[in-house]
C-alpha cells in the first residue's frame, strides 16, 4: 500500500513533466502574471490569487522533502504572503 505522499506524487507525475518540458521561464511568467491579474482585477481577482497559492502549495509540498531549511523558509514565507493577499483581495475593507 503507498502512502499518501507516493499517490500524491504519482497523480502529479504527468504536470510535472509537461512543467518540465517548458522553458524555464514560462511557469515564473504564468504565476507573475496570474498574481499581477489578481491584484488589479477587481471583485473576481482574489479566485486567480487562489489559483497562485494551490500552484505553490502544490509544489512546496512535492520539493519539501529535498529543501534544505533555509529554502523551506523562503518557500514557507511566499506562501504565506500569497495567502495574505488572497484575503486581502477577497475581503476588501471599505
Amino acid at each position: 500500500m503507498s502512502t499518501p505522499r507516493e499517490r500524491i506524487e504519482h497523480a502529479s507525475l504527468p504536470a510535472l513533466t509537461w512543467l518540465s518540458r517548458l522553458p524555464r521561464a514560462i511557469p515564473f511568467l504564468a504565476v507573475l502574471a496570474l498574481m499581477v491579474a489578481g491584484i488589479l482585477v477587481p471583485g473576481w481577482g482574489w479566485v486567480l490569487l487562489v489559483l497562485v497559492l494551490l500552484f505553490l502549495v502544490w509544489v512546496g509540498y512535492l520539493s519539501w522533502p529535498t529543501l534544505d531549511r533555509t529554502n523551506r523558509i523562503m518557500r514557507g514565507t511566499i506562501v504565506l504572503f500569497v495567502a495574505a493577499v488572497t484575503v486581502t483581495q477577497a475581503f476588501p475593507r471599505h
